[in-house]
């Protein structure tokens, strides 16, 4: 038997959420956690309860996703979150996901539909409408995450994603058999790249790439 999921809702029309919630507990698989009005307490709920799905609409009256998205990825970093919106979906999709979205959905999306999309994520899968590779949507196309991490070598590579791991720079530097100063001049070269000023920052940006990457072809 499948892991039943928690879920949180997020939205702005209680009605439209508890229509919602029927929906997603109706097999079994699913079972909604709360239902938010704000950014603010889907936030605490994230925090306190990890869920494995947010179903979260892409304008609230605290402003749209973007504003909150990647810091409640970060608190909760196992967990999907699903935009439902009533703008261009697919050209949301691509920014969104570097943001930490695992799936976007228009709002007239069928139940059906939605239902498919969270089988999906369930089974490490990511689901789009055929009518969007139709128009020439591209899930690759080049955005500012992986242009910066594509003009990396692949020595500077293998160094970021063993810090990413926690793996520290004397062991990296044995690993590569360079000396400790030169992984400076390595972070020197990798922050210009990736744009950034301090390690912290060129760990969420590389980080971002791989976990899309994942999200792509798991």
């Amino acid at each position: 038997m499948k892991k039943v999921w928690q879920v949180v809702l997020v939205g702005c029309h209680p009605t439209s959420m508890l229509g919602t919630k029927l929906i997603l507990e109706e097999e079994g698989e699913l079972v909604v956690l709360g239902m938010c009005s704000s950014w603010s307490e889907c936030s605490a709920i994230i925090l306190d309860k990890h869920p494995e799905l947010i179903l979260m609409d892409y304008r609230m009256p605290e402003g749209k996703v973007e504003n909150v998205l990647m810091g409640m990825k970060r608190s909760s970093p196992a967990s999907h979150f699903v935009v439902m919106t009533d703008d261009d979906a697919m050209q949301l999709l691509q920014p969104l996901m570097e943001l930490g979205a695992s799936g976007l959905l228009s709002k007239g999306a069928s139940p059906r539909q939605l239902l498919q999309l969270i089988r999906g994520l369930r089974e490490g899968f990511l689901s789009m409408p055929l009518e969007w590779m139709n128009k020439g949507f591209l899930p690759i196309a080049s955005s500012q995450v992986y242009d910066a991490v594509l003009q990396l070598t692949p020595t500077e590579t293998f160094i970021m994603e063993r810090i990413v791991q926690g793996i520290t720079y004397d062991k990296i530097a044995l690993e590569i058999e360079v000396s400790r100063r030169s992984i400076d001049n390595y972070l020197r070269k990798i922050y210009v790249k990736l744009n950034v000023s301090t390690r912290a920052q060129a760990i969420e940006k590389f980080a971002l790439f791989s976990r899309q990457n994942k999200q792509m072809y798991a």
